[in-house]
């Protein structure tokens, strides 16, 4: 009488197990996930397929943590490095000419790696090691560019020079004329800029400038924020004053 009643009783256990933890698919908590394959194999290929449905999207260089930890000095060692490299090279550029900074470098680069080329060889041939090629592992390194990942980042790219066209048009074709105002002021005051500065000049700024604000924002916070407000404050008014005077404005602001 006991095994009538098991069996009976079985398909109800076996439903509701099986509806308590459903299986993904292509990988599940079940026996029948699997076929085959052990636990670790399981867990191998869902990692497999998770990688290859996510290597569609377009991988950044650098992500947004990786730049703020680097204007605001987290790791000094790799600011300095950073900042010093970019500035040397800025100053090359502002006493020589591109062609011959571009050349200086590539001739110091290809200095140091056959150097250590040529050293790793009578190295090996004296100790008589089959270490092989001393680049070997960034030889192999595979840096081919999908036709897909190029296609995402030709995207993401369009998306800003679209923004940028239509700015252009908006500020050219005097949509507000506010705005075409303040283009204009900014673009007279660039006049005298570039009389005082170059191209060069401006980049070694904006770089002393990149990785020195951030840092003393950082740590004069409160005080910068008083300042900034009250300049806005005042900036706000002189612009509402400007526009009560335009009388396309006071018309656009009656309607």
């Amino acid at each position: 009488m006991a095994e009538p009643s098991a069996a009976t009783q079985s398909p109800s256990v076996s439903s509701s197990s099986s509806g308590a933890e459903p299986s993904a698919p292509g990988c599940g908590g079940s026996s029948g996930a699997c076929p085959a394959l052990g636990a670790k194999s399981c867990g191998s290929s869902c990692a497999d397929s998770f990688v290859s449905s996510s290597s569609s999207q377009p991988v950044s260089l650098f992500s947004t943590s990786q730049v703020h930890d680097l204007i605001f000095w987290r790791d000094v060692k790799k600011t300095g490095f950073v900042f010093g490299t970019t500035l040397m090279v800025l100053l090359s550029l502002a006493a020589f000419s591109v062609i011959s900074v571009v050349s200086y470098l590539i001739l110091a680069l290809l200095s140091v790696t056959i150097s250590f080329r040529v050293y790793k060889s009578v190295i090996q041939a004296v100790q008589k090691s089959e270490e092989g090629h001393p680049f070997k592992t960034y030889l192999d390194v595979d840096i081919t560019l999908s036709s897909e990942a190029f296609h995402n980042y030709m995207n993401a790219a369009m998306v800003h020079v679209n923004k940028a066209l239509k700015l252009l048009i908006r500020l050219f074709l005097v949509e507000d004329l506010v705005d075409s105002l303040k283009l204009a002021v900014f673009m007279w005051l660039m006049t005298y800029v570039g009389a005082v500065f170059n191209g060069i000049t401006l980049l070694i700024l904006a770089e002393l400038l990149i990785f020195s604000v951030p840092i003393v924002y950082e740590k004069y916070k409160t005080q910068i924020d008083h300042y900034v407000g009250i300049a806005r404050d005042q900036t706000k008014s002189i612009v509402e004053k400007i526009q009560a005077k335009l009388p396309g404005i006071a018309k656009k602001k009656a309607e």
